[in-house]
């Protein structure tokens, strides 16, 4: 029975497709491990699924100073030596990194015994953990076409991103009885990706009055971010949302999310009426930047800067959206959904089979 090693962390969008590829690996009789860090978001969402959990020691690359920048290293060296005794015991037949710091010393040890590592990128550009475990990999699947050019081809495959199927079979009916909410008004989502979003949870909140002349509103702010100072009838707010999400964004009529990867690449799937609010370059790498910038070049989404976002704007974007969401459905419908479980455990299979002595 092959072992297959998985690994991703730092946020819910390195671990989530994960999720999908661990449902179809143990269809296929695959043994699972994951390998993530000590206190990451991943152990989090990995452990109730009952897979053995592997933590290591990992750093991160900051783009401010921090006296941690000194420290990390040191971790990076620790997780490296972890990550070769771990191999070493377990011997797994291949290595699949969905990226995020933790994975770069777990893929450079298993190179350097010879397991093969598959990597996969969400994003439009490839990240710097991404970039930095290439050369070690033999193949990185993408999730989108304008991906490749990035990266060495003939090591490349277009895959799409893998979706739990939570989130494919999502049931309206479900979802709002999940929050409590009549079918009586269209359902607005709004979620900042599994960590929030302060400039979302304000703007919402400074507008909700006029948000709840249209719609009903279910807002996710992220841990630590509910405020109980506001209750309205018709709106509800949770921190997080884990596998009820495939009911919210079935009952959800327009979404505003931040433009994550992962998060963009179930809109699409779903042909989802979506208002994209990106990190700002000054925020991040410009990942978001980029994958807003794409889909709304290709009519997909709509897109409000931060630095243009007034109340103003927002709710103009929003009943814009609301107004145009037929069309913008119909032109969601020419996105290609790929089978991209299923490509990416094809993959892995092949890999596993042209290793010598397989």
């Amino acid at each position: 029975m092959p072992l297959i090693m998985l690994t991703g962390g730092g946020t819910a969008g390195h671990v989530t497709p994960n999720i999908a590829l661990i449902a179809e690996a143990q269809r296929r009789g695959w043994q699972i491990h994951y390998v993530g860090s000590v206190h990451g978001i991943e152990r989090e969402l990995i452990e109730p699924l009952n897979i053995p959990y592997h933590a290591i020691s990992s750093g991160k690359l900051r783009r401010y100073f921090s006296w941690e920048n000194f420290v990390d290293p040191f971790r990076v060296l620790m997780g490296f030596m972890q990550g070769l005794i771990l191999c070493a015991k377990l011997k797994p037949d291949l290595l699949f990194s969905k990226g995020g710091f933790v994975s770069v010393p777990i893929v450079i040890a298993a190179w350097l015994l010879r397991i093969p590592v598959i990597s996969h990128e969400s994003d439009i550009t490839p990240g710097l953990a991404n970039r930095i475990a290439y050369p070690f990999c033999r193949k990185i699947c993408v999730a989108f076409e304008a991906t490749v050019s990035f990266l060495p081809s003939a090591k490349v495959i277009v895959t799409g991103t893998p979706i739990r199927e939570s989130i494919l079979r999502g049931d309206k009916a479900a979802g709002l009885s999940f929050i409590g909410l009549a079918d009586d008004k269209p359902l607005l989502l709004v979620f900042g990706g599994s960590l929030g979003a302060a400039v979302l949870n304000a703007q919402v909140r400074s507008v909700l009055d006029e948000l709840l002349e249209t719609f009903n509103v279910m807002h996710v702010t992220g841990a630590g971010n509910l405020d109980s100072s506001v209750d309205r009838p018709g709106y509800v707010q949770l921190a997080f949302v884990a596998q009820e999400f495939g009911d919210l964004l079935a009952a959800a009529a327009v979404v505003v999310s931040r433009a994550g990867a992962n998060s963009l690449y179930e809109l699409l799937a779903l042909r989802k009426p979506h208002l994209l609010v990106p990190l700002t370059g000054a925020a991040s790498r410009g990942d978001q930047l980029a994958n807003a910038e794409t889909f709304e070049h290709l009519g997909y989404s709509q897109v409000i800067h931060e630095e243009a976002m007034t109340n103003a704007t927002f709710l103009s974007a929003l009943r814009q959206l609301y107004e145009q969401r037929t069309s913008i459905v119909e032109r969601l419908s020419s996105f290609e959904v790929k089978d991209s479980v299923n490509l990416i455990a094809n993959e892995i299979g092949r890999q596993i089979r042209t290793q010598p002595g397989a």
